[in-house]
């Protein structure tokens, strides 16, 4: 099957709304879009792999922040060296306290209470919130401020 890489304009700091609502929407239905790429660093744009421009455009109908495809399609070498696979440093351990430093509780203190490293995500409970609440975020949305071992003994 042959397919087509598209360039998607979008309004700035918007690409990962666009992303998620083209994904969700992909589940619901089968469009001929077999990939959606949001290349780091690039700001505005979003790709699309496709099977045909027109399904690119279906795909597209009613997404919001979606400012429409670039006319000419893009080539693959073009895009290949923002797209390397990257490894995620999994430094955080069970226990540790950790920074959150993206998302709705970015500056907040709180505890690893489990690691999903197949997903890259972790469970975190809020240091400062009065009812411990369990939150999962991306590895890479927290810091780790202090491991159990650093942590001072108790008296």
């Amino acid at each position: 099957m042959e397919t087509h890489l598209y360039g998607l304009r979008t309004a700035a700091n918007r690409e990962d709304q666009v992303v998620d609502y083209l994904v969700s929407k992909l589940h619901s239905k089968t469009l001929g879009v077999l990939a959606v790429i949001k290349a780091h660093g690039m700001r505005g744009y979003v790709f699309i792999e496709a099977t045909s421009k027109e399904d690119a455009e279906t795909a597209l109908q009613g997404v919001p922040y979606a400012r429409g495809l670039l006319p000419a399609e893009i080539p693959y070498q073009e895009i290949e060296h923002m797209l390397e696979q990257v490894k995620v440093e999994m430094n955080v351990r069970k226990s540790d306290i950790v920074e959150i430093i993206s998302g709705p509780f970015k500056r907040e203190n709180a505890k690893v209470i489990r690691i999903n490293r197949q997903k890259e995500e972790i469970v975190v409970e809020l240091l400062e919130s009065a009812v411990p609440i369990p939150i999962t975020v991306k590895m890479d949305a927290v810091k780790v401020v202090r491991r159990e071992e650093d942590a001072p003994a108790e008296e």
